[in-house]
């Protein structure tokens, strides 16, 4: 249903490579969560919530996996508040070409807010943030996991 990645598609959530894992700030059986490398600046550290399973979008993601997304995210939504002290989150996610969906697995962003941030008129930094500036932000909210 509503399906756009092409036949050669090369998933990049379901091709993870190890030297990811500092990234990743919880996993289950259903969900994972990792700091996303595209960086906003005033919104640092933001998240990804990536169902293991590979399901293109929002039409296609079974019922379980939708309540495991938004379980993980109320989770990680309060342990980003306590590790960084923001006033609010916000969530978006994507679907199909003309909704912004740029890769084709399902995932939800989480983003940590703060006062006159001005996320939906910020572009992101042109290059990805390297994995060793992204741990910082991945080891506060693993400690704010596990206090």
């Amino acid at each position: 249903m509503h399906n756009h990645a092409p036949a050669d598609y090369h998933c990049p959530f379901c091709h993870l490579t190890p030297d990811r894992e500092p990234d990743v700030v919880h996993r289950d059986e259903r969900v994972f969560a990792m700091i996303c490398p595209r960086w906003w600046p005033r919104n640092a550290g933001h998240l990804l919530i990536i169902p293991v399973a590979h399901h293109e979008n929002l039409y296609d993601l079974p019922a379980a996996d939708g309540h495991a997304i938004f379980d993980v995210t109320r989770l990680l939504a309060r342990a980003m508040r306590s590790a960084y002290d923001c006033a609010g989150v916000s969530t978006r996610q994507h679907n199909e070409p003309a909704g912004n969906q740029d890769v084709w697995h399902f995932h939800q962003h989480l983003f940590p807010r703060y006062p006159g941030d001005d996320l939906y008129r910020t572009p992101p930094e042109p290059e990805w943030l390297p994995a060793d500036r992204r741990r910082a932000y991945a080891e506060r909210l693993r400690a704010a996991l596990n206090p």
